[in-house]
């Protein structure tokens, strides 16, 4: 078969389901930007334009994304969207960025990238009762230094539910363990914080699976 007859065969994939998919995860696209772009960078580009430039990428590279059922789309325009912002780092920061991991606060192999302050602040936005909100400063530093005690992985298991808002099985997928494994952390990581939601500070309301 000549290379024409082959190309013929193999046409590009459609951009529609990548489109769609940026288009009903736009708020939850932005966000893993707006939480995890350094403070000298977001003055100098629009996020928008960030979303815009992750979403090029993930289409030049749309003819690679595993059509196997093995990963989720939402998973796979993550390490895109995440790779970007990498990638933006080094050309306007270069030298001047250090490391992000270490920067961020979290132990270097977390993937979420996301402080350990950052995370407490949303984990008492997302268990707070909205009756107890002026609380919340006050639980978040609490939450902070019960986080601290905790794996790097049950770290990660909570950024990546409570910050990218990925659910149970697409937390599976980032972290390369089975769904079973991440609701089991994920709820061990919870019950560190129980001590807290039994003296009625919080809401015991969670993200669903």
């Amino acid at each position: 078969m000549s290379p024409n007859s082959q190309e013929s065969t193999n046409p590009e994939p459609s951009l529609d389901e990548l489109a769609t998919c940026f288009a009903e995860r736009h708020a939850q696209i932005l966000g893993w930007i707006r939480f995890r772009i350094d403070a000298r960078l977001a003055g100098r580009l629009d996020l928008e334009d960030v979303v815009q430039e992750a979403y090029m990428a993930a289409a030049s590279r749309w003819r690679h994304f595993p059509r196997d059922g093995s990963v989720d789309l939402i998973v796979w325009i993550r390490s895109i969207v995440l790779q970007t912002l990498i990638d933006l780092h080094r050309v306007h920061l270069g030298a001047q960025r250090r490391d992000a991991r270490r920067e961020v606060g979290l132990p270097q192999g977390n993937d979420s990238n996301v402080s350990r302050p950052a995370l407490a602040a949303q984990l008492a936005a997302d268990l707070t009762s909205p009756s107890l909100a002026a609380a919340k400063r006050e639980n978040a530093q609490r939450i902070q230094e019960v986080l601290a005690t905790m794996s790097e992985t049950d770290q990660e298991v909570l950024a990546l539910r409570h910050f990218d808002m990925l659910d149970n099985h697409e937390v599976a997928q980032v972290l390369g363990i089975t769904p079973k494994n991440a609701s089991i952390r994920y709820v061990r990581a919870l019950k560190r914080l129980k001590p807290l939601l039994e003296a009625g500070e919080f809401g015991s309301g969670t993200p669903a699976n």
